[in-house]
């Protein structure tokens, strides 16, 4: 690891917020991916048993 200095702690820090906020990114487009899965496969439903 390099050596930061007197900055090293806000760097860190930096890093560790990036990390944790794609980490958040990540979890929500999955979760938002298996919300819609499940609408799609409702509006296919519907529309299979209307016609």
């Amino acid at each position: 690891m390099p050596d930061l200095g007197k900055y090293a702690q806000a760097v860190l820090a930096s890093y560790a917020v990036s990390i944790a906020l794609i980490v958040a990114m990540i979890v929500v487009s999955i979760l938002r991916a298996r919300k819609m899965k499940v609408q799609l496969k409702e509006v296919e439903g519907r529309i299979k048993s209307n016609g």
